[in-house]
């Protein structure tokens, strides 16, 4: 059976302070993306960067890079929104008709992003949804929040994908006619899976290797944000309990 390609894949980076790690998470997004043009998996591409009001000099370097490349955008926020309304701009800004949502500090290998189109192609995936293997190398802190936190997940919305807050997330776009992000906070991207899952999407998981951030700080186990995420999920958990399928 001939392989009919992706029309486009849109790329999106969520940043806030990142200088040290935009231009290599652009140069490794920009490298897979030309394999996948270059194999026929896809027919154009989008690398989009959402700059959450940084006081680096992530602007100026974005900006260059965009001068510089006809496929890379800059959505810029006059004040920081945190995860949350970064990713929801990265999908409202999205063209293509698959769409995938990581980290600047490259959490996992680019190259992985060829296996999950490829399950995406082969189970008629609408989501391909990335866990780690070992994630101990963040430290033990943080292992053990994710560990509540995604039992938290199973108890109060049923669903038994793993690792849900990783940064790799391959979205079919066609599941925004009916998914809505409310999220602010690192919630979005459960929100996003069992929302997803409700409406009747398919979601699929597979696991891949991990690589901790090394440069600049992250905030994820922070009480602030820990306490955002417990908020959010109370509040919504009412509205997605109530989702029928629509497929």
């Amino acid at each position: 059976m001939e392989q009919v390609p992706f029309n486009k894949l849109s790329v999106f980076f969520p940043m806030w302070n990142e200088q040290d790690y935009i231009e290599r998470a652009i140069d490794a997004a920009r490298e897979e993306c030309e394999d996948l043009r270059a194999g026929g998996d896809i027919v154009d591409y989008e690398l989009i960067i959402v700059d959450d009001a940084s006081t680096d000099r992530t602007p100026e370097i974005a900006a260059q890079l965009a001068a510089a490349d006809s496929h890379i955008r800059v959505v810029r926020h006059p004040e920081n929104r945190k995860l949350g309304g970064s990713m929801k701009s990265g999908y409202a800004a999205a063209t293509g008709d698959v769409v995938l949502y990581t980290d600047a500090d490259l959490p996992f290998d680019m190259h992985d992003v060829h296996k999950a189109m490829r399950l995406m192609r082969y189970y008629d995936a609408d989501i391909v949804s990335a866990y780690r293997f070992d994630r101990t190398g963040e430290g033990y802190v943080r292992t053990v929040y994710s560990f509540f936190y995604n039992l938290l997940v199973r108890i109060l919305f049923g669903t038994r994908k793993r690792d849900i807050n990783f940064a790799f997330k391959l979205c079919r776009t066609r599941i925004f006619d009916h998914v809505t992000l409310k999220s602010e906070g690192s919630f979005i991207d459960a929100e996003l899976v069992v929302k997803a899952e409700k409406f009747g999407y398919s979601v699929i998981q597979f696991g891949t290797d991990y690589f901790p951030r090394t440069r600049g700080v992250s905030t994820l186990s922070s009480p602030s944000v820990i306490l955002k995420i417990l908020k959010e999920a109370r509040a919504l958990r009412k509205e997605i309990r109530n989702i029928q399928p629509v497929r």
